[in-house]
């Protein structure tokens, strides 16, 4: 089945200082061509080092300021910076300003994308699994988790 058109209404996470995902388009809405969700980032926050084999990830600064490591290349932006994440490219991020980010990720195509909708839906984290299902969700997403993150 094709992709419809979608458009999705602004909404603020419930409590800006906790590390939140809203959820903005699911694979399934766009035929898995991409995925898009709104994350609020707490002084602080970073992700894990990892890749994803199948989709480019991009991640656009809407308020803050988040650091990236892509590759060996670390640049810090602010509300309006873009990154782009290309697949196979290990890479990992921290907000590093003065107040809480807020960043849009986007995935595409929506494979490693999957990863958040599963988390969000079924509150699984990395930490509550064990070695051979966080093997296998990541295998089933397209994810490889590279270590700690070096920010």
């Amino acid at each position: 089945m094709g992709a419809q058109g979608v458009v999705v209404m602004p909404g603020a996470a419930p409590d800006p200082s906790v590390r939140t995902i809203l959820p903005k388009l699911l694979g399934g809405a766009t035929a898995d061509s991409v995925m898009v969700f709104e994350e609020t980032v707490p002084v602080g926050t970073k992700s894990a080092y990892h890749l994803h084999h199948d989709s480019d990830e991009l991640a656009y600064v809407l308020s803050g300021e988040v650091t990236f490591m892509i590759g060996d290349e670390v640049t810090v932006g602010g509300p309006g910076a873009i990154a782009f994440m290309p697949r196979n490219v290990g890479h990992c991020w921290k907000s590093t300003g003065a107040e809480d980010g807020r960043v849009l990720f986007l995935y595409t195509p929506a494979k490693a994308g999957g990863l958040i909708e599963e988390q969000q839906r079924t509150g699984r984290k990395f930490a509550s699994m064990s070695e051979s299902e966080l093997a296998e969700f990541l295998d089933r997403h397209g994810w490889e988790l590279l270590g700690d993150s070096p920010l």
